[in-house]
């Protein structure tokens, strides 16, 4: 039978609400019809319609080597021969918690979960638990699931559904919650428990931390006696080899991990030192637990991704990263379109502006002028898969070859042209 994308949207919208199971991908934000993907391989995906696109998608942030890695297809074909889940520990936890404790600064014992929603969820109730306290700092514009706690003033996809947070979370799930502006450093007293942030805000397009926030943050919740949580589902193993605490030399007390421990695969992770993760059960009395926690598969995929990420590829991750955003801006520029292209290490960003974005509220002008919107259907039409949202990031890989990231910027340029 052959399918298209607009008969499986169609279909979806029967049995799913928007027809997606994660709202984004519904291309509300961009509007049109979303792209059913078929099958991927490397920097590309292919759709059911048969059409190929460059994809600086990649899942949100797991493609970090392409899709369909061999040593990752091996990985998941040889964990899944012995069998999928057993609801018992196995080899391949142990040896994925000792691959993460080898590579962060004071990443002594962790937990692992089914998401990254699960696992910054788990890190806030931990921080709780062991402080004794109720209330928590999140950031505006900075997403870290969509727990009720925490699902106020979120970047990504609250964001692109033109949401500040979501009908069902009552008043007082967010009571103990209190929202600063990113980059600025709030007043943290003796009722905080945790202050939550992205070290790199990358959901809410690409907002990196002023010089001395991060810092900052660390000082004031050590005279609070408050816990600091990096939220690196998108920076882990990504910006770096030892992740943000390496690249910006700063140490929170609890960390949450996703996407690319995985390998593509549902994952998620928390952990903290082993004063700090002794309050988790069975240690202490701070419960979580999850049966399909530590998934074989998900294990085994993780451990392949993170045994190719080496030294050298962050090296290349970020060349790379510089040839794509050095290219886009030429692109823009020769086009007369005003855009601006951050890049932190290997993390590239775009908004559609004169002035870079620091906090949520400035982020919020750009993504809603339109203008990204408009580059996307002419990006997608040609061949080139950008998320189909203004408040996400770009996510090239180990796979986008200087060819493939050439050909990308060709078409990008196409495409500014365009919309000029």
């Amino acid at each position: 039978m052959n399918h298209t994308n607009e008969s499986l949207f169609e279909r979806g919208k029967l049995v799913m609400p928007g027809g997606v199971n994660s709202p984004v991908r519904s291309f509300r934000s961009v509007g049109g019809t979303p792209y059913f993907v078929a099958s991927g391989e490397g920097p590309y995906v292919t759709d059911v319609e048969g059409k190929t696109y460059i994809d600086f998608v990649q899942s949100y942030g797991p493609g970090i080597l392409g899709h369909a890695h061999p040593k990752v297809i091996e990985a998941i074909t040889k964990a899944a021969s012995a069998g999928t889940s057993y609801g018992a520990p196995t080899l391949g936890e142990v040896e994925l918690a000792e691959e993460i404790a080898r590579r962060i600064p004071g990443m002594e014992m962790m937990r692992m979960t089914s998401s990254g929603t699960e696992a910054a969820m788990s890190a806030i109730r931990l921080a709780r638990g062991a402080t004794g306290r109720n209330t928590i700092i999140k950031f505006a514009g900075c997403y870290h699931g969509h727990t009720d706690s925490l699902l106020v003033a979120g970047g990504s996809g609250v964001a692109n559904q033109g949401l500040a947070g979501s009908d069902g979370v009552p008043d007082g799930a967010v009571a103990d919650t209190i929202v600063a502006p990113f980059n600025v450093i709030p007043e943290i007293d003796e009722t905080i428990a945790v202050v939550a942030v992205e070290p790199v805000a990358a959901n809410m397009g690409l907002v990196p931390p002023s010089e001395g926030f991060l810092k900052g943050l660390r000082e004031a919740c050590d005279k609070a006696g408050a816990m600091l949580l990096f939220d690196e589902v998108i920076t882990g193993f990504r910006l770096a080899h030892g992740g943000a605490t390496e690249w910006f030399g700063v140490q929170p007390d609890v960390w949450a991990f996703g996407k690319v421990i995985g390998g593509g695969l549902p994952v998620g992770l928390y952990g903290g030192s082993r004063e700090v993760m002794a309050h988790i059960s069975p240690l202490g009395g701070v419960y979580q637990g999850g049966t399909l926690s530590g998934n074989p598969l998900a294990t085994a995929a993780g451990l392949a991704t993170l045994e190719v990420l080496d030294r050298d590829a962050y090296v290349e991750l970020e060349r790379i990263a510089n040839r794509l955003a050095t290219g886009m801006r030429s692109a823009f520029a020769d086009a007369g379109v005003d855009a601006i292209v951050p890049t932190v290490g290997p993390i590239v960003g775009l908004f559609f502006g004169t002035e870079a974005p620091t906090n949520f509220d400035e982020v919020k002008v750009l993504a809603e002028n339109g203008v990204y919107q408009k580059f996307f259907h002419e990006c997608l039409s040609r061949g080139v898969a950008l998320a189909p949202g203004p408040y996400e990031i770009l996510f090239p890989g180990l796979a986008h070859s200087d060819a493939v990231i050439d050909e990308a910027v060709a078409v990008m340029a196409e495409a500014a042209n365009a919309i000029a």
